[in-house]
């Protein structure tokens, strides 16, 4: 059933896609807030990815890729090109198509100040917050293996996990903070890279010969569409999941960008940092390189600000659509109420009482229901292709 759900859903988006590409080509987006293309994609790429970035390739993704005894649904690439294609350049197509429809779409059908749809669009979004929060709390222990016994979530770590919270709950409080800490994660992103290239002895040569494995994703990219296994559709639920929430908040920040040249943006900028960061991983899955101390410590560093700033970003989306805002509430209030109520869902994630297929599904159904929205408002729509498009506050 699930398996189902999600291949009509990644179906419908990659029509959706096509459709809104081909039919409004140079429509010309401006969020509210615009900023610069390099600070759009540090925001998008920073809010739109989390830890498990860091913490999945290496330790858990490469092994079970290569293993295609037990997993022969993964026999027709290589590791690198798999991984590639889990997180990489088609999948950020469902951004793509979200932010275009906050741009342009949105702020005149007002599906989203539905009441219903309201509601049900911020829970997603601190369902999906509290989901980050357990992936980091759950694997801490593997990239942290100095602390603890390498396997057990202890007493330290739910403290971290709470803190890490906190600070994003506080970074919330405005959206200076939210851009600085994008560009200044994107920057300590590309520094780990550096670093573990350097620690790696990898060379130029070695890197291209390695990062040429990715061309096996592009040779068979119509495989990764729909689900290879339950772990590929674990993933395909997940983006989904992110996918309204990234698009409505990202929109905001879009700066004069045409249609197609959003299209571009998404799928090539943020798979660049991408194809490098997996090349390099890779490269010390083949070679068993060993990576206590600095280069686990490092990678838990950035894993931490990846969190901060996935966190950071949906926090500030659902307290403006709620009009729970540090200015309304006070500041204090604010941060100790988020913290509160996220490290709470953060637990029961944990214990696996809520899953993600599930906040997925309800996405897929919001999908639907936004298009049925869309056909019987088409009068408010006007004709996008003469209108330059920017969303509402």
């Amino acid at each position: 059933m699930l398996t189902t759900i999600i291949s009509f859903g990644v179906l419908l988006a990659f029509v959706l896609v096509v459709f809104v590409t081909i039919k409004y080509w140079n429509v010309r987006l401006t969020g509210p807030q615009p900023v610069s293309l390099f600070v759009f994609i540090a925001i998008l790429f920073t809010s739109g990815l989390d830890v498990g970035l860091i913490m999945f390739p290496i330790a858990f993704d490469f092994p079970l890729y290569a293993d295609t005894a037990a997993e022969p649904a993964y026999a027709f690439t290589n590791p690198l090109a798999l991984e590639f294609g889990f997180w990489g350049f088609l999948i950020w197509a469902f951004y793509f198509l979200t932010a275009f429809y906050f741009c342009a779409i949105e702020p005149r059908v007002k599906f989203f100040e539905n009441g219903i749809v309201k509601l049900l669009n911020n829970l997603v979004i601190i369902t999906t917050c509290a989901f980050t929060g357990a992936l980091f709390l759950i694997y801490m222990p593997y990239y942290i293996p100095e602390v603890g016994d390498g396997e057990t979530v202890i007493p330290a770590f739910y403290i971290i996990c709470f803190l890490v919270i906190l600070a994003a709950s506080y970074s919330s409080t405005d959206i200076k903070y939210v851009k600085v800490l994008s560009v200044a994660s994107t920057f300590v992103f590309f520094a780990l890279i550096g670093g573990m290239w350097i620690n790696a002895g990898m060379g130029f040569g070695e890197f291209l010969s390695t990062g040429s494995n990715i061309g096996g994703y592009f040779a068979n990219i119509h495989k990764f569409i729909i689900p290879l296994t339950e772990y590929h559709e674990f993933y395909l639920f997940w983006w989904f999941a992110w996918s309204i929430m990234i698009g409505q908040f990202t929109s905001r920040f879009v700066g004069g960008l045409m249609t197609w040249q959003l299209l571009a943006a998404l799928l090539i900028f943020p798979s660049i940092p991408l194809g490098i960061w997996f090349t390099v991983a890779y490269w010390y899955h083949l070679n068993s390189i060993d990576m206590t101390g600095l280069v686990n410590w490092s990678m838990t560093v950035v894993g931490i600000l990846f969190v901060i700033n996935s966190f950071d970003s949906l926090i500030r989306l659902y307290t403006d659509n709620l009009n729970v805002t540090a200015d309304r509430f006070g500041k204090v209030q604010y941060v100790l109420g988020n913290a509160s109520l996220l490290f709470v869902l953060t637990l029961l994630f944990q214990s696996q009482w809520l899953q993600i297929q599930w906040v997925g599904t309800v996405v897929i159904g919001m999908y639907v229901a936004g298009l049925a929205w869309i056909m019987t408002h088409r009068d408010t729509l006007g004709d996008l292709r003469s209108v330059h498009a920017t969303p509402a506050e």
